[in-house]
């Protein structure tokens, strides 16, 4: 492939941090202190620089990446997915020229708009218009490409009455709507978002996945970081995998999407820790998932029985007194395609919970589901709030049994989301009534042939 295909080139890129621990010395005395003094005074400062830990030593090398290699042609959209640590960040900050490699390269062929903090390219002190103006000038345009734009950003970040405004007074909310805005509509060759979508409500993050369709569809380069990963896998056609900073699968999206949830999901099936799947923005400070229940047993582990009852259990942290709090629960198939939502305020449950713990209990009913593995995710939230309180998404939930299905027996592996387990069958002979009319008319006629 010529190199005029390829918008992202990285080559080994690798990237160290020296960090910080800071030593108990509590009870030490005085001449204890000046000794472990003396001593780091004499210790080998190119020891210090490459991170070797001494017996009083207080700083390592931590690797964020780890010789990481990979191409992204023109056009195509890229998916990055890892868990917390795993050194996604990192990646999009070298490739977006805000940090520096310690090693390897990274060649970029195009004008690069990055959105990957809240407020990235703003000066908080500048008004939302003139931060417009900033972040255009930045990327090479001019004044009158950013006019001709000017409207319609405007008008998909919604922020007409706050235009200006200083950003620093801002919503987190607006931040990101105008910050998304000016990102997607200056007309990068290459368009790199990080987890910062997930701060929107969700109708916001709708209209911001479906702009990032018509960027790829106009044929320029997307690099897509999300712990959304139906998102991912509807939106891109190859996902990379990183963890602890290397890059350990890239492929098709639906492949190393499974592959990145079977990593997360032995240590939820085993301790019930479920720290992976939780939302990086949400409304901190009222109330927390602490754990999930399938059916009496820990994600992952449930397995129900054709025609048996699904249950959920939601064992919540509630530390600000709750007035009105719904559930929501989304049933995924294994590719990550969104069967069913159950709300809770569908049947009238809008709860009302003191500070403690709490349980939010949901029977389903029996799930007339194809047998295989299901997925669920979880939020809580404020009736009518834009951003949930908490949300785990895209849990290993549930897997349904069908040994016991006739149906499914005859015909494993039948297409579809549903199973019927017995319908009716019968066969009316439309020929009967057709013979007996034709004796009618043609009265003896047998007699006459015999």
């Amino acid at each position: 492939m010529s190199n005029s295909n390829i918008a992202i080139s990285v080559e080994n890129l690798a990237k160290s941090y020296l960090i910080g621990h800071q030593a108990a010395h509590k009870h030490e005395t005085f001449r204890e202190m000046m000794a472990r003094s003396a001593r780091k005074l004499v210790r080998s400062p190119l020891a210090a620089a490459r991170g070797r830990v001494s017996r009083d030593d207080s700083i390592e090398e931590f690797w964020a990446l780890k010789d990481v290699s990979f191409e992204v042609r023109c056009g195509e959209v890229l998916g990055v997915v890892g868990r917390n640590g795993a050194g996604k960040s990192t990646l999009l900050k070298i490739l977006s020229r805000i940090t520096e490699p310690t090693r390897g390269r990274a060649v970029i062929r195009g004008r690069v708009a990055s959105l990957l903090e809240v407020g990235t390219g703003f000066h908080p002190d500048l008004t939302g218009r003139e931060n417009i103006f900033l972040n255009g000038a930045i990327l090479g345009m001019t004044r009158a490409e950013i006019k001709k734009k000017f409207d319609e950003i405007v008008a998909f970040a919604e922020v007409e009455k706050f235009l200006d405004t200083p950003v620093k007074r801002y919503s987190s909310g607006m931040y990101v709507r105008l910050a998304f805005a000016v990102a997607a509509h200056l007309e990068p060759e290459i368009l790199v978002i990080d987890e910062v979508l997930a701060v929107g409500d969700v109708a916001f993050q709708r209209k911001c996945l479906g702009k990032m369709q018509n960027v790829a569809a106009s044929g320029r380069t997307v690099l897509f970081v999300s712990h959304n990963l139906p998102a991912v896998v509807d939106l891109t056609a190859r996902t990379l995998l990183l963890d602890g900073g290397a890059l350990i699968a890239s492929g098709p999206s639906r492949e190393v999407v499974s592959r990145f949830l079977q990593m997360m999901q032995a240590p939820a099936a085993q301790t019930g820790d479920l720290s992976a799947f939780r939302r990086a923005h949400r409304t901190d400070g009222y109330v927390d998932i602490e754990s999930v229940r399938v059916c009496g047993a820990l994600p992952g582990a449930a397995t129900v029985e054709f025609g048996g009852d699904l249950t959920i259990d939601v064992d919540l942290a509630v530390h600000r007194p709750v007035e009105e709090g719904i559930a929501n629960i989304v049933l995924f198939n294994e590719q990550f395609e969104p069967i069913t939502a159950l709300a809770s305020a569908d049947a009238g449950f809008v709860y009302k919970l003191a500070p403690g713990r709490h349980t939010i209990h949901c029977n389903a009913g029996p799930v007339p589901l194809i047998p295989g593995e299901y997925r669920i995710s979880i939020g809580v939230a404020e009736n009518g709030g834009k951003l949930a309180w908490d949300v785990l998404e895209v849990l290993p939930g549930f897997r349904i049994d069908g040994t016991r299905n006739d149906a499914w027996m005859h015909w494993p592996g039948r297409p579809g989301v549903v199973l019927l387990e017995y319908c009716e069958w019968r066969a009316e002979d439309l020929n009967q009534g057709l013979h007996e009319d034709c004796d009618r008319q043609t009265g003896g006629s047998k007699l006459g042939i015999e």
